[in-house]
């Protein structure tokens, strides 16, 4: 029965019913039902779809005529997949099936911190096939806030990943982020949103939206423990040094500091969706490197190096970037340069995000005119593509 045909599995199917039956209870002529049959005409989906009800044959006729004998095994893997996925959706959500999803997002939060933004997205864009597909049914409402929830979350992520590979879709995803955990009535997730796409702008240059969605995600979090307050406080402050406003950068920080210890041992985990004192360390040296005060940017960037595993590339390769910013800064570019290619060279390339190269020509442009013939920056210029200086 495997590799039987639709017309086989049709004639099969029918048993002792007449074709004149058949076509009846399908809605469809005799002709047609014959035609079938015999293999002269081919099924289009909703004739399929019609005589697979009518012979209660349980979606046999519809993946025979989607994809007939010969259609190759992962393909007709896929379209299986896809069914199941339909029916269990079609099912009553439990409590274990929503843990099972909280537990996989938070899974993919940790899986930011060391792996490489194709890899991850590949697995976001199946389970948010998955996740839409629940979506598509009807729940209670409690179950249906939970999974909106999970959507909000796992937006975020997805538009995180996007973010990384410079991919213009994360704008999108923020979006779809903010109206699933409206839906959901989730402040917290709200906040969270708000203070991650807030990073999208910072690194975009517009510095006065960065801050305006940081202290948005400060506002909506309302001093409660949470990420999201830890997360854009530190945000706003590497937005106000680039600003040059030192009095404001300090209070954010504090801001930052005082937030971070409110959070929960659970909350305080290396994750997109957690914040901890590594990730504190690290944004406090941004922002110092950005005041030009490398001694203190130094001391912070140290702790957080001490902090991070090693897996971390991206972070530690961003620290390694702001230490060769600071280098630059007391003098001596050349350091600075032969830091930033030792830190790029040292990066497998698939970890070689479009956010770390952002931050290391920003680096290199930044190199005074009458210092870019030195061989230390002319070899980041070659790295990174750049033209060659005048």
């Amino acid at each position: 029965m495997t590799d039987e045909t639709f017309a086989q599995a049709l004639r099969r199917l029918r048993g002792t019913l007449s074709v004149r039956d058949v076509a009846r209870i399908a809605n469809c002529s005799k002709t047609v039902v014959s035609d079938l049959e015999t293999g002269r005409r081919q099924p289009t989906a909703a004739m399929a779809a019609a005589l697979d009800s009518a012979l209660g044959a349980g979606g046999r006729l519809i993946a025979l005529a989607e994809h007939p004998p010969g259609t190759p095994a992962t393909e007709r893997a896929a379209a299986l997949q896809a069914g199941l996925a339909e029916q269990l959706a079609a099912g009553p959500m439990t409590s274990a099936s929503l843990e099972e999803w909280e537990f996989t997002i938070a899974r993919h939060g940790r899986a930011t911190r060391y792996r490489p933004e194709q890899d991850l997205l590949a697995d976001l864009l199946a389970d948010f096939t998955d996740l839409r597909t629940l979506l598509n049914h009807r729940h209670p409402p409690a179950i249906r806030r939970r999974l909106l929830s999970a959507c909000a979350n796992l937006s975020g992520l997805m538009a995180l990943t996007l973010l990384k590979l410079d991919d213009p879709g994360a704008r999108d995803w923020w979006r779809t982020g903010k109206a699933a955990a409206t839906q959901a009535e989730d402040r917290a997730t709200l906040a969270w949103i708000y203070a991650q796409e807030s990073y999208q702008l910072y690194y975009g240059g517009d510095l006065a939206g960065a801050i305006e969605l940081a202290v948005r995600a400060q506002e909506l979090a309302g001093g409660m423990p949470c990420v999201a307050d830890a997360l854009a406080a530190p945000l706003e402050a590497r937005a106000q040094a680039l600003s040059g406003r030192r009095a404001d950068t300090v209070a954010a920080l504090t801001r930052a500091q005082r937030a971070l210890a409110r959070l929960s041992p659970e909350d305080r985990q290396p994750s997109a969706l957690g914040y901890d004192e590594a990730q504190l360390h690290f944004h406090s040296g941004n922002a110092w490197t950005s005041l030009h005060d490398t001694a203190r940017a130094w001391e912070e960037q140290q702790q957080a190096l001490d902090l991070y595993p090693a897996e971390n590339r991206t972070d530690r390769a961003l620290i390694q970037l702001d230490r060769a910013d600071c280098l630059s800064w007391d003098g001596d570019p050349a350091a600075g340069a032969r830091l930033a290619v030792d830190s790029l060279l040292a990066l497998p390339e698939e970890h070689r995000s479009a956010l770390i190269l952002y931050r290391a020509r920003d680096l290199a442009v930044r190199v005074p005119e009458t210092e870019r013939q030195l061989p230390e920056v002319r070899v980041l210029r070659e790295v990174l593509a750049l033209p060659s200086a005048g």
